[in-house]
């Protein structure tokens, strides 16, 4: 029995007359920030940020499309990788992935997009917003380039808002504190397929199972880029 399913004599959703529909009800709980924290909001990549920026190995990155559903993907890679290219334009390298491009799709609909920057060891993450649009020129691959091959498509991001948020969560969660991780979950995307193609005896959907998680780490040692 699942853990959701031992748990249905629970009410586990809320009470909808206790949802906050209004700024109002919403500013009862959470009062207005006094107005020094609203001036760390900057238009522009300030001296601090892009400092961070060159240090950061790894980003969210959220896009929407024209109906308003979202999607938040990692981009990782060694620090830096994403370009200052001035103070108000980040340029953010992509590089060979599952290919599905759900942001990329996205930006085709909305230009809108939300950043955040981590640095491992760092409880401050560093958030901008902008717009983003898709670029294959040439010579902006070849700049970002790792070893001999180009980024396959770059994104330009016009900077709107730009600042640095408090550590709380990540003091929170224990997130750059090893003792606190526990073991690495493992993650079988060949069971996940295996299980959905269904029809097969357990026998053979591991072996299926086995040779698609094998193809994924084979993946992982050689083609990052």
């Amino acid at each position: 029995m699942s853990d959701l399913t031992s748990k249905q004599d629970r009410p586990l959703r809320s009470d909808a007359t206790h949802q906050i529909r209004n700024a109002e009800q919403l500013r009862a709980v959470i009062p207005e920030p006094p107005e020094l924290l609203q001036q760390k909001v900057f238009t522009e990549i300030v001296e601090e940020a892009q400092q961070f920026i060159a240090a950061a190995p790894l980003i969210m990155l959220c896009t929407t499309n024209a109906q308003g559903q979202m999607d938040v993907s990692p981009k990782g890679d060694a620090p830096g990788f994403v370009e200052v290219t001035d103070v108000n334009t980040l340029t953010i390298p992509d590089r060979p992935g599952n290919r599905l491009a759900f942001g990329f799709n996205n930006l085709l609909q909305s230009s809108s997009l939300s950043l955040i920057f981590l640095h491992p060891g760092t409880r401050e993450t560093l958030r901008v917003n902008g717009q983003g649009f898709i670029t294959k020129d040439p010579a902006v691959l070849e700049r970002l380039s790792v070893g001999s091959k180009p980024a396959l498509l770059a994104t330009e991001v016009q900077v709107q808002e730009c600042f640095f948020h408090c550590g709380k969560a990540l003091i929170r969660s224990k997130t750059w504190q090893p003792d606190s991780w526990g073991e690495p979950i493992k993650i079988s995307f060949g069971q996940q397929f295996a299980k959905r193609m269904g029809g097969q005896q357990a026998q053979d959907q591991q072996k299926l199972a086995d040779q698609i998680d094998a193809s994924v780490n084979e993946d992982y040692k050689n083609n990052l880029y």
